[in-house]
C-alpha cells in the first residue's frame, strides 16, 4: 500500500505553545511539518517569519516543508533555506515567467533544499507540466491561499489526477501535495486521486492529534 505522508499546518497551531504542538504531531506520526509563510501582499494575511523557522527547524526530525506565499520568492527562498527549510515551495503565480521559475528551482537546489511549486485554485495543472522534470514536489491548493479553515474545492481532485498521470507516465521523481480543507473525507478523495502528502491544519490542531493524523494516513 502506498505511504501517505501527513503534514500538519502550523497555521492552525497554538502559537503560545508552538514547541509542544510541533513535538506532539511528530510523536503521533507526522513526517512533514508545514510552514505557511505569508507577506500580506501576495495573499491578504501575514504569518510565520524567518525567525520562527530558524527557532524551531532543528527541534524535530520531520521535513521542514516551507510554503512561501510571497510576492518576492527569489529573496524569501534564500532566507528560509538558510533558516532551515528542507523543502521550499513557491507559487508559479508569483513569478513573471516559467523561465524565471526554472531559474529559481535551480537556485533552491543549489542551496541544498528540495524545490516545490504551488498552484492556486484557478491555475491549471497542465500549465506547469513543463516544469515537472525539475521539481521535487507540486503543491495543489484546494482553497484560495491566505487563510486557514476554508472549505475544500473539489476541482483539486482532477488536478491531482492529471498530475499523477503525467508524473507516472514520464517517470518523474515529483511528489504531489494538497493543502486546504483537508479532513478524513476530502483526504480520502485526494488519496484515491494519487496524492502523496496531505496538509491539514484546523482538522488536526485543537483536536485529538493522534486520532486525526491516523485517520488521514
Amino acid at each position: 500500500m502506498k505511504t501517505i505522508h501527513v503534514a500538519p499546518s502550523l497555521l492552525s497551531a497554538d502559537k503560545s505553545k508552538l514547541l509542544d504542538e510541533i513535538l506532539e504531531v511528530e510523536r503521533f506520526g507526522a513526517t512533514y511539518l508545514h510552514w505557511d509563510v505569508m507577506d500580506g501582499i501576495f495573499v491578504p494575511n501575514v504569518s510565520y517569519k524567518v525567525e520562527d523557522v530558524k527557532k524551531y527547524a532543528k527541534v524535530h526530525h520531520m521535513v521542514n516543508d516551507v510554503h512561501i506565499m510571497v510576492s518576492d520568492p527569489e529573496i524569501e527562498a534564500q532566507l528560509f533555506i538558510k533558516a532551515g527549510a528542507d523543502l521550499l515551495t513557491f507559487h508559479i503565480e508569483a513569478v513573471k515567467s516559467h523561465e524565471e521559475a526554472s531559474k529559481l528551482i535551480d537556485e533552491i537546489h543549489k542551496m541544498g533544499a528540495k524545490a516545490g511549486l504551488s498552484i492556486k485554485p484557478m491555475t491549471s495543472a497542465e500549465s506547469i507540466f513543463d516544469l515537472l522534470p525539475k521539481l521535487d514536489l507540486v503543491l495543489v491548493m484546494s482553497v484560495e491561499p491566505g487563510f486557514g479553515g476554508q472549505k475544500f474545492m473539489p476541482m483539486a481532485v482532477d488536478k491531482i489526477k492529471a498530475l499523477r498521470k503525467e508524473i507516472d507516465s514520464k517517470g518523474y521523481n515529483c511528489l504531489i501535495e494538497v493543502d486546504g480543507g483537508i479532513n478524513e473525507e476530502t483526504g480520502k478523495l485526494c488519496k484515491e486521486a494519487g496524492v502523496d502528502i496531505l496538509v491539514a491544519g484546523s482538522y488536526i490542531f485543537g483536536h485529538d492529534k493522534k486520532e486525526r493524523i491516523d485517520s488521514l494516513k
